[in-house]
């Protein structure tokens, strides 16, 4: 099993992915996503691989702290094929990512992750993460319209 940078031909293996934590973003908004973050300093997707298989992927983005020294990492989707979970793919993504962060000179990391994901909570905190603050969404009509 080993770790890698994502490429654009990968692009229906992480669609397949991420429709199973119920996601639906079609190989092509993954190619698109996968394509406008490739030059991208402050991004990188990641994924394990076992053989020619695709068994996970987690994405990762930097962004500057304007009120302290340092930056934020922070963990944008985390998915493990679910033949696979339980087996430390996804703490090898987490360390992974830890090795990006660090790199980019992160002071601390984030994850977000739904209330029903109890499952998920459990293996952020089993690599560190704790649970801090609270989360206000707003959204926005992306149509255009």
């Amino acid at each position: 099993m080993k770790v890698r940078k994502a490429l654009l031909t990968d692009a229906e293996s992480v669609s397949k992915l991420l429709g199973q934590l119920g996601y639906q973003a079609s190989p092509k908004l993954i190619r698109d996503k996968l394509e406008a973050l490739e030059f991208s300093a402050r991004d990188t997707v990641l994924l394990a691989q076992d053989g020619k298989n695709i068994i996970g992927v987690i994405s990762l983005h930097v962004l500057e702290l304007f009120h302290q020294p340092g930056r934020l990492g922070r963990i944008t989707s985390l998915v493990i094929d679910d033949d696979f979970r339980g087996q430390g793919v996804g703490a090898m993504l987490v360390s992974a990512a830890d090795a990006f962060f660090t790199e980019q000179l992160c002071v601390r990391a984030e994850v977000t992750s739904s209330d029903h994901r109890i499952q998920a909570h459990t293996f952020y905190q089993q690599q560190g993460y704790a649970v801090d603050e609270r989360r206000f969404v707003k959204r926005y009509d992306s149509s255009g319209a």
